[in-house]
Formats: C-alpha cells, structure tokens, sequence
C-alpha cells in the first residue's frame, strides 16, 4: 500500500537529487544520446530535471558524460563527470552530495514523464523510515526464467513489478552500498544486498524509459496527457 501522499510538491531541505544523464545510448539508433533528443518542446532530459526540480528545488546533480561536462545546464545546480557505468555515474553524484543530506532521489535521465504523485510517495515513504523506496507497475505477461535457452521456471505474475526511477533512499544507507564500488542495474539492487529494507510504492506506466525510437514515439503521443495531470 502507498504511503500517505504528500500534498504539496516540497521535499525536505535534506532532500536532494541525482539525476544521471552519462549514457551513451547504445541501443538507441542516431549519434545523439536518446536523453538529448527532443520531445515536445524541451529535451528529454529537460523533462527528467524540471520533475525533480518541482520537488527539490535547487538540490540538483546532474551526471553527464565527460564530453558534455562544459554544456551549460541551468536547471541543474551541480554538473559532474559520470563514470562508464550507471553505479559509477551514481557515485559520482553521491561523491557531490553535501554532507547534510538526509534523503536522495536517483532518476534516470532517459525517463521523462515523472509523476508528482509517484515522487510525493516515494518521499513520504522515505521520511517514515524506509532505507529505499522504488516504484513499480504490474508484469502483464507471463515470466519465465531461462537458461541457455531453456525454461527453468514459470514466475508467479503477482508477485513481480517492473521498477522504474526515480528511486529514493536514506542517504547514509546509498553512501555505505556504493562504498563498495558493487555494480547493479539499479541502486536498490545494491541496497538488497546489503540486506536493506526496500519499499515498493504503485508506479506510472507514462514513466517509460527511452531505449529505442519506438519509446520515444509513444512517449511524444502522450506528453499532452502528462501535462493535463499536472506533472508536466
């Protein structure tokens, strides 16, 4: 169950973000990073920085890569060098992050239609306690596990969420899990290994990540429907 929602768009002072924009998008067709590529009237990442920056205000890192380090980036208070994975772009952003900070947010860059709703959950479960919060939405198709071709397991459907970002975390807790320069595909992978508690708020299906053209597409075909929720 979501915890209460906030209801208003201000995280604690202690509250900032990272969003990490370093990708080189490999899997995305063009010489442009899919995070730099327009949708509506604004870049991708644009959408990605103005969510967070509803919430956190000026208490915002942005990881790019070395090669976009000098491009000037005025929503972002705070621009660095990522790394040549996603864990070592998100240490980077930690390695930025002021001492006092109680509570981070890391966003993917390339997911640009954030809720407020979403976001205002993430927090409220983080000021009640919770190590990491990450939002999920329900698995449609059948799962299976798989190896070298073969079916091992069928997975029970009700018991999976596909994870998007932004997830959000005790700041102290995402210090110590990236302490050990681990990798994961995502930072609460990290904090399940260390035997954290996770919590899992009701994600939005909008909050799509741009991995190929045909995301991109989709996305362009729903900006209007964001902006009239209000999260835009």
């Amino acid at each position: 169950m979501d915890p209460q929602p906030l209801t208003n768009t201000h995280a604690p002072a202690s509250c900032w973000a990272i969003v990490v924009a370093a990708g080189s998008g490999a899997r995305f067709a063009g010489d442009v990073p899919k995070q730099y590529l327009p949708l509506g009237n604004q870049r991708v990442l644009d959408w990605s920085l103005l969510a967070m920056r509803r919430w956190v205000g000026n208490r915002l890192i942005l990881v790019v890569s070395a090669d976009r380090l000098q491009d000037p980036e005025p929503l972002a208070a705070i621009v660095v060098c990522g790394g040549s994975t996603r864990s070592a772009s998100v240490r980077a952003g930690i390695n930025a992050l002021p001492p006092d900070a109680d509570y981070v947010l890391v966003h993917d860059g390339a997911r640009p239609l954030v809720s407020d709703v979403v976001i205002g959950n993430i927090i409220s479960a983080l000021m009640s306690g919770a190590d990491c919060v990450v939002p999920g939405v329900p698995v449609s198709d059948t799962m299976k596990r798989v190896h070298n071709g073969v079916v091992m397991e069928t997975l029970n459907r009700a018991e999976l969420v596909a994870v998007q970002t932004p997830q959000g975390f005790a700041a102290p807790i995402l210090r110590r899990v990236h302490a050990t320069d681990e990798e994961a595909t995502d930072d609460a992978a990290l904090v399940e290994r260390a035997g954290g508690h996770t919590v899992v708020v009701t994600g939005d299906p909008l909050t799509r990540k741009v991995t190929t053209a045909e995301d991109l597409d989709w996305l362009a075909t729903r900006v209007g429907q964001h902006s009239a929720n209000g999260a835009a």
